[in-house]
């Protein structure tokens, strides 16, 4: 999981509702609103990185065609409580197969960090309050699961729990050796 620090983001906003025209030097790394990447899809240069800011509240399935040209997608939590953008980020993993980076933004808690990882967010922009170290350590608490999930759609019944754990357990101990514990 990549952690965001937004002071140091190569990814910044376009000012405008229109969005901006897109200049080779200018555009490097800009982020668009979804109304803004609707006015400059048709005119966006192909190989040009543009990333857009998802509303929790926009069927997915709208995107679908843009899919290819967009290298990063921010999906956003209003509130910690209302889950509509893991549902999208699980819909852009396994139906659309979108390879770019998933952002989470807005009332990102620690909490969720496992269930971020799990339904496909690949980095987040924790809320203000939040820490990272303890961010981190959340994507530890849990060794396995028992369903699928973006990362591994086979339920565990279907897989071999003793080889997964022995990989674990050996990739544990490759990292502490080389850390030097």
């Amino acid at each position: 999981m990549k952690f965001i620090d937004t002071h140091h983001d190569a990814w910044h906003t376009a000012l405008g509702e229109d969005g901006p025209q897109p200049h080779p030097q200018a555009a490097a790394h800009l982020l668009l609103t979804l109304e803004q990447w609707h006015a400059v899809r048709e005119t966006w240069p192909a190989g040009m990185a543009v990333g857009v800011i998802v509303p929790n509240t926009t069927d997915i399935e709208t995107l679908a065609a843009d899919l290819p040209r967009l290298s990063l997608l921010v999906l956003q939590f209003p509130k910690w409580v209302d889950g509509r953008a893991y549902s999208q980020a699980r819909l852009l993993r396994a139906r659309w197969r979108f390879a770019g980076e998933i952002r989470a933004t807005g009332d990102v808690l620690v909490d969720m960090m496992p269930l971020l990882q799990r339904t496909g967010f690949d980095a987040v922009v924790l809320r203000h309050d939040q820490k990272r170290e303890s961010a981190e350590r959340a994507l530890g608490f849990f060794p396995g699961h028992y369903q699928g999930d973006v990362n591994q759609p086979r339920p565990a019944f279907s897989r071999d729990l003793g080889a997964e754990l022995t990989a674990q357990r050996q990739a544990a101990a490759d990292a502490a050796a080389g850390q030097g514990i």
